[in-house]
C-alpha cells in the first residue's frame, strides 16, 4: 500500500494527515482521529489493517497547536504526558479539524464509495461527535469518555453507529454504559458492543497495560464487519 502526508490549512495555521491508499488505488475513505497517544504505531498498525482491507485511510494529527505529531511510547511517563495534552486539547476544534480531513478525503480521487469514521478512547469520543456535525456513511467509536454524557447527539447521527464499550473500563463505569445501551433501544441505526471482560483500549496491541487480546480478538472482527456492511469496499 501507498502511505504519504498531506497537509491541511486552516484558519489559524496547518496541520498533517497522515495516509494509506490500499493496493486498488481507491475505495472508500476512513477518518481515524488517534486517540490520547497520537498518530503512533498503534494508529499506524489500525490504518495499515484499514487499507489492507481497501479502505482510505486518513490519520490527522489532532495535537498540532500543542505538540505537532505527538507520539507516545508504552509507559507511565508518556502515558502522563499524554494526558496533560488531552486535558488541554480544545475538543471542539479537534472536531473541526477532523471535519476539514473528512472534507479533504471525500475530494481525493482515491476516495470513490463515501467518508465514514473510526476512532479510539479520544478519537472514539471525536469520532462520534464528528458524525453529529457532517454526513458520514458510518462511525465506529471505541469507548469514548464524551459519548454518555452527549446521547442527545444521537438524534443528529443518521449513519450506521458501532459503539465499543468494556464492561469493566476503569474510565467509563458501567452504569454510564449501560445509559448508552439503553439510549440505543429503538435505533435500528446504532448497534452497543461491550465485552464485559474487558477495560479500557482493550483493543490497543501496543501497550501491554490495557491490551486484553482475547476481547480485541473477538471485537476487530465484528467492528470490520459492522464497516464493511456499512461501507462495503467494491
Amino acid at each position: 500500500m501507498e502511505t504519504r502526508t498531506d497537509r491541511i490549512e486552516t484558519s489559524d495555521g496547518s496541520f498533517d494527515v497522515h495516509l494509506w491508499i490500499p493496493d486498488a488505488g481507491h475505495g472508500p475513505g476512513v477518518v481515524l482521529p488517534h486517540e490520547i497517544f497520537g498518530v503512533g504505531q498503534y494508529i499506524r498498525d489500525v490504518a495499515a489493517d484499514l487499507a489492507g482491507r481497501g479502505y482510505v485511510v486518513a490519520a490527522p494529527d489532532l495535537f498540532w497547536r500543542l505538540h505537532p505529531n505527538w507520539e507516545a511510547l508504552p509507559g507511565e511517563e508518556s502515558l502522563r504526558a499524554s494526558l496533560d495534552l488531552a486535558s488541554r486539547l480544545d475538543f471542539p476544534q479537534a472536531v473541526a479539524d477532523c471535519a476539514l480531513t473528512a472534507d479533504h478525503l471525500a475530494k481525493l480521487p482515491e476516495v470513490t464509495e463515501g467518508v465514514g469514521t473510526v476512532g479510539f478512547c479520544l478519537g472514539g469520543s471525536i469520532a462520534y461527535t464528528l458524525a453529529a456535525s457532517v454526513p458520514l456513511r458510518v462511525v465506529l467509536s471505541f469507548y469514548g469518555s464524551a459519548v454518555p454524557d452527549h446521547l442527545g447527539l444521537l438524534d443528529r447521527i443518521d449513519c450506521p453507529v458501532f459503539f465499543v464499550f468494556g464492561g469493566s473500563d476503569q474510565y467509563i463505569s458501567r452504569d454510564r454504559v449501560a445509559a448508552v445501551e439503553k439510549a440505543a433501544e429503538g435505533r435500528e441505526n446504532v448497534t452497543v458492543y461491550v465485552d464485559e471482560s474487558a477495560g479500557h483500549a482493550f483493543h490497543n496491541h501496543q501497550d501491554p497495560a490495557f491490551h486484553h487480546p482475547e476481547a480485541a480478538a473477538r471485537v476487530w472482527p465484528a467492528a470490520v464487519e459492522f464497516l464493511a456492511r456499512a461501507l462495503p469496499v467494491r
